[in-house]
């Protein structure tokens, strides 16, 4: 949930070079209470996806009565020897203070759409954990066997995010994640008419030692995804879901068990996106003066919403009224 904005000045914190190719992509930012923001995002030798080298970390925090940015660095910990790693996906535990960060790592070569054509599966999904606020990171651990198991071979691929996972009121912690689900298959070969996209989260609810997943949200091809948590005065907390699709607009499912499944995702015709979509990003943030009683299921917590309309014009939505709207 957004508490704070920690500074007024606009900032480009990951530039392209020209002349070396070098280009990030995929950012992901994380707020910490009070006053630290850590901001990650993809290395690449060039725009490819398969040109990913790692990730790399800026942090802002209070120094010397000043909100700075300090300098790039390469998070060393998150590789996984013969991968590149993609897609990072931070998540804070408050009372632990501890910050974790998932992402997956893919075999080195190989593209997402040669997973999706053959139906093997060459991500595994990781993460490092850090409990000074970004400063030193723990090894990696893969928990791919661990959380997917059985499931992965029917999964083509798969991500996390990309952006950020967020804490429950209850204290779960939830990943938002979406796979490539194979369900068609000839002698034993996938097809790829009959691979979709499937938003579903991976979720903790004892501070981060053991991850499990959810069940995939059906009805429509939904992928990368972020989640938020809706509070409302007359009923239980829900959990909101905004997917990116191949529809030039976004998608939206809700689930009232945390994630644990969704109802059918809708169009949101108001957010749209370029024709192959782009990543988008959302989160929660207390209403000022939210009413004491309310006998109606209002939200008491607004959405933000932002995202490239296009590839000049970049849009923030913001909704203030019941989370059916």
């Amino acid at each position: 949930m957004i508490k704070a904005s920690m500074s007024s000045g606009k900032a480009t914190l990951f530039h392209q070079d020209l002349q070396s190719g070098v280009t990030y992509r995929v950012p992901a930012l994380l707020y910490i209470p009070p006053d630290t923001l850590l901001a990650f995002a993809e290395k690449r030798s060039s725009a490819r996806d398969e040109d990913t080298e790692y990730l790399v970390l800026r942090r802002e925090g209070a120094e010397a009565a000043q909100h700075l940015w300090g300098r790039s660095e390469p998070l060393t910990s998150a590789v996984l020897p013969g991968h590149r790693t993609m897609s990072p996906c931070p998540v804070y535990e408050q009372k632990s203070q501890t910050v974790f960060l998932f992402f997956i790592c893919v075999r080195q070569h190989v593209s997402e759409q040669w997973q999706i054509w053959t139906g093997q599966n060459a991500a595994r999904l990781c993460y490092v954990w850090s409990g000074d606020a970004g400063r030193t990171w723990s090894s990696l651990t893969d928990l791919t066997m661990q959380v997917i198991g059985e499931d992965l071979k029917d999964w083509a691929t798969f991500s996390v995010g990309p952006g950020h996972g967020v804490q429950l009121s209850s204290g779960r912690l939830v990943i938002p994640a979406y796979t490539y689900h194979i369900t068609a298959r000839c002698c034993r070969l996938s097809l790829p008419w009959g691979t979709q996209p499937r938003s579903l989260v991976f979720y903790s609810d004892d501070g981060g030692q053991h991850w499990l997943k959810g069940k995939l949200i059906e009805g429509m091809k939904t992928g990368e995804c972020q989640v938020a948590e809706v509070a409302c005065q007359a009923c239980d907390p829900v959990l909101y879901c905004n997917a990116r699709t191949p529809c030039r607009c976004r998608a939206a499912a809700f689930s009232t068990d945390q994630g644990l499944t969704f109802e059918s995702p809708s169009s949101c015709k108001k957010l749209c996106e370029p024709p192959h979509g782009c990543q988008g990003s959302v989160d929660d943030t207390e209403e000022p003066d939210a009413p004491a009683h309310q006998t109606t299921c209002l939200t008491v917590s607004w959405l933000l919403y932002s995202h490239p309309m296009d590839k000049y014009i970049k849009g923030v939505e913001q909704n203030k009224g019941s989370f059916q709207s």
